[in-house]
């Protein structure tokens, strides 16, 4: 299984870079992963509606440029389906099962996802009412990813 984590900025803290390269790490005897950054629009201060449809808009289409054929898109937004560690890993493997070689996971930038790339989307997921940094978001959905092949595979996991 190919799985891409595509995300609008990069990851600056090296603290979240070192966690992402530990699950990039254990990851690897579980599938294929690829992360994708694309560069951010920089937002100024007091930016109209207007302007941050239009960023949101223009880091859409850096986003889709990026979104291999024939992948599994899912969409990380507050407004999506929300799976607990257990539905989510079959979620994971029930996708294999039918044939998708490739999930893409999608995040966005500061001001969240186009509705372009939402309804491109094959879900939306959320994992929390809550917004979450980028870079932390990237961290949870590796480890996310990590403990659903855990389940899959049925090996120990923290409950």
């Amino acid at each position: 299984m190919q799985i891409t984590i595509l995300a609008v900025g990069s990851v600056k803290e090296k603290f979240y870079r070192e966690a992402i390269k530990e699950f990039e790490k254990r990851l690897s005897r579980y599938c294929k992963l690829k992360i994708v950054e694309v560069d951010d629009e920089k937002t100024p201060d007091g930016a109209s509606e207007k302007m941050c449809e239009q960023i949101i808009r223009k880091e859409g289409d850096k986003l889709s440029c990026h979104i291999p054929d024939n992948s599994y898109v899912i969409s990380l937004a507050i407004e999506g389906k929300k799976y607990d560690s257990v539905a989510f890993s079959k979620k994971i493997s029930n996708l294999a099962v039918c044939g998708n070689s490739s999930i893409v996971f999608i995040i966005g930038g500061s001001l969240g996802i186009s509705d372009d790339i939402k309804k491109s989307s094959n879900e939306l997921i959320s994992f929390s009412d809550m917004t979450f940094p980028h870079q932390l978001m990237r961290v949870i959905l590796l480890e996310q990813v990590y403990r659903a092949y855990r389940i899959i595979n049925n090996e120990p996991y923290h409950k």
